[in-house]
């Protein structure tokens, strides 16, 4: 390996493949508002009314088959012919990973507990907002991208070397101390060769969408990571400010 160069992982749906989600919900109105939302978000959405034809849309799965159906199913609780739990129950049963999100008009903690024992991956109450149901969307696609993605032992930029599995980073020979968040912004870095980020980007990836706060917390964390892996904080050699953008690695 040519430590000049840094180790790629493959990028993940976020950036340029089409997420595939299906959105099983009776009632129109919902049903027509998730799919003009999860369109204008860029994913390829498919409907149903009902729960048989929810099943119809699994019939034949085999674990390991190669391509999934779908990448994300949005399921609602109380549905025609067979419920929103069933449905949660077969596919699991089934040996299906598709992460699903669960929504029903029931709130309880008992209601919300027995979706994620059935193996929902999260669960939201109606009514809600929109934004919040896309930033569960997002980042449950993300979690099923990056448990996909092959470990990497080493992530390696000239002397800098990152250990993902071991949560430690070895800069000129000397184990640097990173905090949790430090060390996630340089995996994020190092894992997209010279990629331009923008700060809200950096924010989604490391902070997550729920994040409330200033976009300058990145621009503390880059410093605080500066002073711990350049020679001259001033003169940084990895990462690089590209102005009216954001920052590269490299």
């Amino acid at each position: 390996m040519h430590t000049s160069e840094l180790t790629k992982y493959p990028p993940t749906a976020d950036f340029g493949q089409t997420s595939r989600v299906l959105v099983v919900e009776d009632e129109e109105l919902i049903r027509e508002m998730l799919v003009l939302a999860l369109e204008e978000e860029g994913y390829a959405v498919v409907t149903a009314v009902d729960g048989r034809s929810a099943v119809d849309h699994f019939k034949g799965y085999e674990p390991n088959s190669g391509e999934p159906q779908f990448d994300l199913v949005i399921l609602d609780l109380m549905l025609p012919l067979i419920n929103g739990l069933d449905i949660c129950r077969l596919l699991r049963h089934q040996g299906n990973p598709v992460p699903i999100l669960m929504l029903s008009a029931k709130g309880s903690e008992t209601d919300r507990v027995l979706g994620l024992e059935v193996g929902a991956d999260d669960y939201l109450t109606k009514p809600f907002s929109v934004r919040e149901l896309v930033a569960r969307c997002r980042a449950l696609l993300r979690r099923q991208r990056l448990s996909t993605v092959p470990a990497t032992p080493v992530l390696q930029y000239k002397d800098v070397m990152l250990y993902p599995q071991e949560c430690r980073v070895v800069v000129r020979g000397q184990q640097a101390n990173l905090s949790p968040k430090e060390f996630r912004l340089l995996e994020v870095f190092m894992s997209y060769a010279r990629r331009v980020w923008s700060r809200e980007q950096l924010l989604d990836q490391v902070w997550g969408p729920d994040f409330v706060g200033d976009s300058k917390t990145v621009d503390v964390h880059i410093r605080w990571l500066r002073e711990k892996l350049e020679q001259d904080p001033s003169r940084p050699e990895y990462i690089v400010t590209v102005r009216g953008f954001g920052y590269r690695f490299g």
